[in-house]
């Protein structure tokens, strides 16, 4: 049986031909090196929503990002028509390196990951104080999620007129979490619209929370020009919300620089993919403490450092009560 190398100098080799007609398949990849920077505002069934300068660009993944998701809040290189007319469309070619990445599992059984937003500064965590009632589980376990992303939280506490928010507050109090505490008149009369856009400045920040608590028309008030989405109300038999969001959608604020991410409103926060080890980074003051910790500690057990270290004078025992609060999430789902 004959052989031939890569570079056979017979003659009378016969070279089997290409019935497709298309080009060879090869491992080089182009490197697209004409590519332009675009920023993800949203994604709908394939189709990919880009800022790109100044203009909106619809596009969609190149096949050799493979199973590589786009997420809103991505930075993206995108080649091909870049005009943003009607009926165009662009290509996906590359997915920047990530700064943060929020993700929640869909129970904490679940083993796959969803990434809700990329690139985001600050998470938003919306809670009514009543219709529907606050559930203190779903914050800690959002607070839990931003701290594993490197996020930094902010409470956002509506519908003051219907309930006091002293209660919850103190609850967070040991946290150090900013809040805002907004009534339905604020909404009417662009109150809350100025207490909440200081914290967004020169942010990108996802909102997150359950349907019915204000989210969205929160949201509506602080970028009104896109006033198109739709808000909701509560059902008076469950206490619930009905989603009225049904994708992220990216919006710049009015007035200063920065970014709102809305998400669609949620039921669960699920934590399979956290890693308790790293929500200890969110606590500067406990931190240090743990260097006594076993291998492997909880930081809720008996030979945990962390109680010495407290009883030291080093952190408020107020802090490592809301740590392992937090902790205790993971292991206890949504409710319990």
């Amino acid at each position: 049986m004959r052989r031939y190398g890569k570079n056979p100098d017979e003659d009378d080799i016969r070279i089997r031909p290409n019935r497709k007609g298309n080009r060879p398949r090869t491992h080089t990849r182009p490197k697209h090196e004409d590519a332009v920077e675009g920023f993800v505002l949203t994604v709908d069934r394939g189709r990919i929503t880009c800022l790109v300068e100044d203009r909106t660009v619809i596009a969609m993944k190149a096949r050799e990002l493979g199973r590589k998701s786009v997420v809103v809040g991505d930075r993206v290189a995108i080649v091909g028509d870049l005009t943003g007319d009607k009926d165009t469309l662009a290509r996906i070619v590359r997915v920047e390196t990530r700064a943060s990445v929020l993700r929640r599992t869909a129970d904490d059984d679940d083993p796959f990951e969803r990434v809700v937003v990329a690139n985001a500064d600050q998470l938003a965590i919306v809670t009514a104080l009543a219709d529907p009632e606050p559930r203190p589980r779903m914050i800690d376990r959002c607070l839990v999620a931003a701290y594993d992303a490197g996020l930094t939280p902010l409470l956002v506490l509506t519908k003051s007129d219907l309930a006091p928010a002293d209660a919850l507050l103190n609850a967070y109090r040991p946290l150090g979490v900013p809040y805002v505490v907004t009534s339905r008149e604020d909404l009417a009369n662009g109150a809350a619209t100025d207490l909440v856009r200081k914290h967004l400045e020169d942010k990108v920040t996802a909102f997150v929370g359950h349907s019915g608590v204000g989210k969205t028309t929160l949201v509506n008030t602080l970028v009104p020009e896109d006033r198109w989405r739709t808000t909701g109300v509560v059902n008076a038999v469950t206490g619930r919300g009905r989603h009225t969001t049904t994708s992220a959608l990216a919006l710049p604020l009015t007035g200063v620089p920065g970014w709102v991410i809305d998400t669609p409103g949620v039921r669960s926060f699920g934590l399979h993919h956290v890693d308790p080890s790293r929500v200890i980074l969110a606590f500067p003051d406990l931190e240090p403490g743990t260097e006594g910790c076993p291998r492997g500690c909880s930081h809720d057990e008996a030979e945990c450092a962390l109680d010495q270290w407290v009883a030291d004078g080093h952190a408020d025992p107020a802090r490592l009560d809301s740590l392992r609060r937090l902790l205790a999430t993971r292991e206890r789902r949504e409710g319990d």
